[in-house]
């Protein structure tokens, strides 16, 4: 297999500063793409006008990731509905305004981040899951709405990323032993793990509709 060579594609990573989409735009960069790593300042997704003055300018796309969210986890019960509609307008509105507001030259992609919750939900992160599935099912309908332009969704597990920096580096250990253990995989994801899945997704031209899971194995782990 020839290594993926994106020498002249522009591609944008939305929600470069974190562990996934950082990852995913030096993924890209190492391919040869022109990558757009734009702060909140410059496109913030939870913001309507934002959005559409960013795709206003310049040419389109051909590869768009999402990867940003700002979400609380909690019970439905304990969890405010203020952070809970906070959570659904960044994570899956986000998407969505990017979606909408995106200029992606055909045979492009567009790649959203869920979560494995989606599969596997958990009682203390109800709301995640509700929204993982939700993004998983737009990427489905928007497959088609906007073919052909091509539309995923690459959901990842456990992921050790900048989310955890605020454990202490003990606690943090503990933790992923703990879950690594309980893993097919025997190990704890990693940004770059999500970053070729991505990489796969986009540069796959017969890949569209697709949720592509990287969980080290979670979602069927007892």
């Amino acid at each position: 297999m020839m290594a993926i060579d994106l020498t002249g594609a522009r591609v944008l990573v939305v929600g470069a500063s974190g562990g996934i989409g950082g990852a995913a735009a030096d993924a890209f960069a190492a391919a040869r793409a022109s990558v757009a790593r734009p702060s909140r300042d410059r496109l913030d997704i939870t913001d309507d006008a934002s959005v559409a003055a960013f795709f206003a300018e310049g040419e389109p796309f051909d590869h768009v990731v999402v990867a940003a969210a700002q979400t609380k986890t909690g019970s439905v019960a304990d969890l405010a509905l203020a952070d809970a509609r906070v959570a659904m307008n960044s994570k899956f509105f986000g998407a969505y305004r990017v979606a909408r507001a995106a200029r992606v030259t055909d045979g492009g992609s567009i790649t959203f981040v869920s979560g494995f919750l989606s599969q596997r939900p958990s009682a203390s992160s109800v709301l995640q899951g509700a929204i993982n599935a939700a993004l998983e099912a737009l990427a489905r309908g928007l497959a088609l709405e906007r073919a052909p332009v091509r539309v995923n969704t690459v959901s990842p597990g456990l992921v050790d990323t900048p989310l955890y920096a605020k454990m202490d580096d003990a606690g943090k250990a503990v933790m992923f032993d703990k879950a690594a253990a309980r893993l097919p995989a025997r190990r704890v994801g990693q940004p770059e793990d999500i970053a070729s899945a991505i990489l796969f997704v986009a540069t796959n031209p017969y890949a569209t509709g697709s949720t592509v899971t990287v969980d080290g194995g979670g979602t069927i782990a007892a």
